[in-house]
């Protein structure tokens, strides 16, 4: 099994041109200051995620998932843990889910459990835009610090 070389990974998904769905981009770059010089915080910003973040995943000993959600109320914020799952109808190469990446990291570079939370904001619009919605702008502030209690909370148990 790999030792972690990262202590907490945050793994954000979505795409800034489709209004809402770039709520997970705006959090990376505000974990990113947040977290600017902690060289165990890993800040990645990607579109979809895709099974070559599995290798990511599996050298770190925490990761935050987040992204919006189209199925939950505009504007609302969920953090939950996960746990790994293989894909049902074998392996997509061009996009994963969370529990999908984590099953990868542990199937292709034995990466024992990782504790993994999935933070999510509920979309109100994905239609084409670049601005985020009222709902998902009021859920900003509680987004950010769910996230960054997440984060220290984590950092400071690894400190026992």
């Amino acid at each position: 099994m790999p030792q972690p070389q990262i202590r907490c990974l945050i793994l954000a998904c979505g795409n800034t041109l489709r209004s809402d769905d770039g709520i997970g981009p705006w959090l990376a770059e505000w974990a990113e200051e947040r977290f600017a010089g902690n060289a165990a915080v890993c800040v990645l910003a990607r579109q979809q995620w895709t099974p070559d973040l599995a290798e990511d995943i599996a050298h770190c000993a925490f990761v935050l998932f987040v992204d919006c959600s189209v199925d939950s109320a505009p504007g609302s914020v969920n953090i939950v843990e996960i746990q790994p799952r293989q894909q049902a109808q074998g392996l997509a190469t061009h996009h994963q889910g969370a529990p999908e990446l984590l099953f990868l990291a542990r199937e292709l570079f034995h990466a024992g459990p990782r504790p993994a939370k999935l933070l999510t904001v509920g979309a109100g619009s994905t239609e084409l835009g670049e601005t985020l919605s009222e709902a998902v702008l009021d859920a900003v502030p509680k987004a950010c610090e769910i996230l960054e209690t997440t984060i220290l909370q984590f950092l400071h148990q690894q400190e026992k």
